[in-house]
């Protein structure tokens, strides 16, 4: 199963939005128009599918993924990070000139045994 860290500068911008916005929550859909930029939401203002698995948190803030990027990412590690750029139109984000960025870092995964 994979997880979700955030670096230094995405703890700073969760820290910023939760001062102006209170407690906030992530997303990542992997939509077609943000698939690489989880949303950002205000606690309770994004409704939560009956697939949407919690990966963890960051910064306080609980992190979920569609069940079905889930799968595709179970062998990757994913790292919330921000790049300058503009937020998903309703994420928290948008217009502080900066927006969270996934990365991902493959796991580990054991195989069978090369013969």
């Amino acid at each position: 199963m994979s997880t979700v860290t955030a670096t230094p500068a995405a703890l700073r911008l969760i820290a910023e939005i939760v001062a102006d916005h209170g407690p906030v929550m992530f997303h990542q859909s992997g939509g077609c128009c943000d698939g690489s930029s989880p949303m950002c939401y205000a606690q309770g203002d994004f409704r939560l599918g009956e697939r949407d698995v919690r990966l963890g948190e960051i910064g306080g803030a609980p992190f979920y993924i569609s069940g079905s990027q889930a799968e595709a990412w179970k062998h990757t590690d994913l790292i919330i990070d921000v790049v300058p750029g503009r937020g998903g139109m309703f994420s928290l984000d948008n217009g502080r000139e900066e927006r969270f960025l996934t990365r991902s870092e493959i796991c580990s995964v054991e195989g069978p045994t090369p013969l």
